[in-house]
């Protein structure tokens, strides 16, 4: 019977915390600079009319629409779980048991002794 399973990936981890929280700053002050420029353009584009209310309204909302924004997760793609257990297949011949013994490394460590 021949199962067939894909290999863990790295591609498939979640943003790191650090970009994460980087991109989430970056999206906030982006949208507050806007709101900066819908203020500005509120007080200083005249004759006033309807596009001033447009301006005064962005300028109002886009406060919360940047917190919210930077509170939500960034990454909203579904990461799939994957088994960190590789696909290999089974050899279809036993292997050369003395070709392929380990070769054994002994290490041995000997403490110091302390003199006084």
């Amino acid at each position: 019977m021949k199962r067939s399973r894909d290999a863990a990936s790295v591609t498939s981890l979640p943003q790191a915390p650090k970009v994460e929280a980087d991109s989430r700053t970056r999206r906030y002050l982006i949208s507050m600079s806007i709101r900066m420029v819908c203020f500005a353009l509120t007080l200083f584009v005249t004759p006033y009319g309807w596009y001033t209310w447009v301006f005064a309204i962005a300028a109002a909302v886009l406060p919360y629409i940047a917190v919210v924004g930077a509170n939500a997760g960034s990454d909203s793609t579904v990461t799939r779980a994957e088994s960190p257990q590789q696909a290999l297949d089974a050899p279809s011949v036993a292997p050369d048991v003395e070709s392929d013994r380990p070769t054994i490394i002994r290490i041995a460590e000997h403490g110091r002794t302390s003199e006084s």
